[in-house]
């Protein structure tokens, strides 16, 4: 009589965990939030206001670090760390998407910022090679290393 409660018993606690893990289950399954309609500015590493001196504006030429991900996977598309090698554009001239010549203005030297890219703002429906989908949304980690403030027409006075 023993062996036929044996299996029962084996069944039973199998059930119990399978109902207990349940919870935990559909916690880890839970899907993400959708993705935001606008720009996100998040600041990772805030310059204390007495240690900026100046404050990225629309002409000024930055040098930046980034890294790109995409935010429905997380996948990595682009980072200029890993070849070493700052990113330089002049802010506001339409050299980078929307989401970067909106979201850098006011940047520090120093500061870390967050952006979170809708698609408009981005690379929109036609997306960017194989690596970026249409329709994605970016999020981006950047560190403002240095500004080239402008003078007349928006040349970097290091051009007068």
């Amino acid at each position: 009589m023993l062996t036929l409660r044996m299996p029962n018993l084996l069944v039973l606690l199998t059930l119990v965990l399978v109902l207990l893990s349940a919870p935990f289950q559909a916690a880890a399954e839970k899907p993400k939030r959708p993705p935001p309609t606008q720009l996100q500015i998040g600041i990772k590493k805030r310059v204390p206001k007495e240690d900026c001196k100046e404050t990225a504006a629309a002409g000024d030429v930055l040098s930046m670090h980034y890294t790109g991900t995409l935010y429905d996977t997380g996948e990595k598309f682009d980072s200029s760390l890993d070849r070493n090698q700052p990113f330089d554009f002049t802010l506001g001239q339409g050299h980078v998407i929307k989401g970067w010549d909106q979201g850098l203005v006011g940047m520090c030297v120093g500061e870390k910022r967050r952006l979170v890219i809708p698609a408009h703002l981005g690379y929109g429906d036609r997306g960017a090679g194989d690596k970026i989908p249409a329709g994605a949304t970016l999020v981006f980690e950047t560190e403002l290393l240095n500004i080239k403030k402008t003078v007349w027409g928006n040349r970097p006075s290091s051009e007068l």
